[in-house]
Formats: structure tokens, C-alpha cells, sequence
């Protein structure tokens, strides 16, 4: 996978996209996204699901906590369970993605 600046979109290159697909303006656009994401957040801190279908569904799950060791010092510490953000995506993803 190449990761390099030419394959990245970035949030204002995802704004421009949208905007110019959707003939709505910038401003709207930038609103509606920001929105989304507010969105998508406070459902899941509450423990929600958001299923977008044929996208993909966000969740969250536990990471057990575990024993570690800090790189610095190589004491070993006791690293805390921590809930954390999954995506899963949906078929039609899948399916664009893999057709690439």
C-alpha cells in the first residue's frame, strides 16, 4: 500500500469533493460533515451502534486491560482496559474496494 501525500485525502479535499458532487456550497458542507462526526462520537460514547448500510457499521469494544513495559525506563507497568472505536465496513464497500 503507498501511503505517500498523492493518496491521502484530506478533510478539506473531502469538503471540495462533496461540495462539488452535491452543488451544495462549501460552508454546508463543511457543517453536515462536522455534524456527522459530532454525531457518530456521541453515540458511541453513550455505547451506541451507527450502521450506515452498505457503508459500514461504527462500534466500539474493550481493550482488555494488560501487562506492558515503559520503553524508557523497562519497568513494567499495568496498562488499563481502555473502549475503543471499531469500523466495520459493509458489503458494498467491501465489494468497490476489492474491485480496485
Amino acid at each position: 500500500i503507498n501511503l505517500n501525500r498523492e493518496c491521502l485525502m484530506n478533510k478539506t479535499e473531502l469538503i471540495d469533493a462533496l461540495s462539488v458532487e452535491t452543488t451544495f456550497s462549501k460552508k454546508d458542507v463543511t457543517r453536515v460533515l462536522e455534524s456527522l462526526t459530532r454525531i457518530i462520537e456521541r453515540s458511541l460514547r453513550k455505547g451506541e451502534k451507527v450502521s450506515l448500510t452498505g457503508f459500514g457499521t461504527f462500534t466500539t469494544s474493550i481493550r482488555p486491560a494488560r501487562k506492558g513495559i515503559n520503553p524508557a525506563t523497562k519497568e513494567r507497568i499495568d496498562i488499563p482496559e481502555i473502549q475503543i472505536p471499531r469500523f466495520k465496513p459493509g458489503k458494498n464497500l467491501r465489494e468497490v474496494v476489492r474491485a480496485m
